[in-house]
């Protein structure tokens, strides 16, 4: 079937059972998108003309009146017939084109029991540019792949860094924490997805959990690195006090930061006895201390349920819609296809 971007002279095809996200991307298009699990809606396109269908039923990310007004998710659509669609307009070709590169493991470096930091070297020859918040996939026999959020920062782009969270019996992720790994050569594509750092004077509200924690790093690296001065509150939720694996790096962080414009909280669902931080879920924490969010731009990245949430009780607490930006990050079946796996439970 046919795929024509209403409004460009673009186009693609997209195979029997293919999401339309996946064809678009699989044709270099780096179309609007997230969490490619139906959840968050950053996909949202208008179909203007055609048919499609949901093998899994209506995704959740679309509400009953969106469906009424024609708008679909292009991660978990398949087209019945030729579409016509509409989605977000994007000034310039280049800007959603992507690459595919040889990368390089110069290190990779525990930290903490469970998490590795993955630092990657791309050719000195070609550039590789994109936007504090994006991801690449990692290219896997059989046409597979794995998704990883950018930890560092655009204009410190020497090295790659990912945080990997080791998955028992992980194709990608056990061998990095059973062997010595450094000097293997991988095939990297991307910069992907349209969680990205916003330019503007607003405060920014980061919610992360888990590795949800990578690409609002690199932001906020992006934000302090650079001198711009806007206000960041960071909240962090993990498990256990173990599970805190960038506390040093976010202290530094804060340190290096203009006083007062950086504060970081972690909040813990699984604190043991001698914890004196915070307890409980990472949003409801945000809850308990901001209580307008008017005027915030708010990042979230994590599992589902904190998308959720986020999405949920942010806006009844004054957050506007078109100022809310989620990184949703599901699991997803192996297949041939391209796939979004968890930056939480990534393999």
């Amino acid at each position: 079937m046919r795929i024509r971007l209403s409004g460009s002279d673009l186009s693609f095809s997209a195979a029997p059972g293919q999401s339309l996200l996946d064809a678009a991307l699989d044709a270099s298009l780096n179309l609007p998108h997230s969490c490619k699990g139906g959840n968050c809606g950053s996909c949202r396109a208008r179909l203007l003309q055609g048919e499609i269908d949901y093998p899994n039923g209506p995704p959740l990310g679309l509400s009953d009146a969106e469906i009424a007004e024609g708008y679909v998710l292009l991660c978990q659509a398949r087209a019945r017939t030729d579409l016509s669609i509409e989605t977000l307009r994007i000034s310039t070709p280049d800007q959603i084109l992507t690459k595919r590169l040889p990368a390089r493991i110069e290190r990779a470096v525990a930290l903490s029991h469970d998490v590795m930091g993955l630092y990657l070297k791309l050719p000195a020859a070609e550039a590789f540019e994109f936007k504090a918040g994006q991801y690449i996939d990692v290219m896997l026999s059989g046409g597979r792949r794995r998704s990883f959020s950018i930890a560092s920062p655009p204009h410190d782009s020497r090295l790659l860094e990912l945080h990997v969270r080791r998955v028992e019996g992980g194709e990608f992720s056990a061998p990095l924490f059973d062997d010595e790994r450094r000097g293997t050569l991988l095939t990297i594509e991307g910069p992907l997805g349209q969680f990205a750092y916003r330019d503007g004077a607003s405060p920014m509200l980061l919610v992360g959990g888990g590795t949800g924690l990578a690409p609002l790093l690199s932001m906020m690296r992006h934000v302090v690195e650079n001198g711009i001065e806007r206000d960041l509150k960071l909240y962090w939720g993990v498990r256990a006090e173990r599970d805190l694996y960038a506390r040093a790096a976010l202290e530094d962080l804060m340190k290096r930061a203009r006083a007062g414009l950086f504060r970081y909280v972690p909040v813990l669902s699984e604190a043991s006895p001698e914890w004196q931080g915070r307890r409980g879920f990472v949003h409801q924490a945000v809850l308990e201390d901001v209580q307008t969010m008017e005027g915030y731009e708010v990042y979230a990245a994590g599992p589902p349920a904190m998308i959720e949430a986020v999405r949920r009780d942010f806006g009844r607490r004054g957050a506007a819609p078109d100022r809310l930006y989620f990184d949703s990050f599901d699991y997803a079946p192996d297949s041939l296809d391209r796939q979004r796996t968890s930056a939480v439970t990534k393999s």
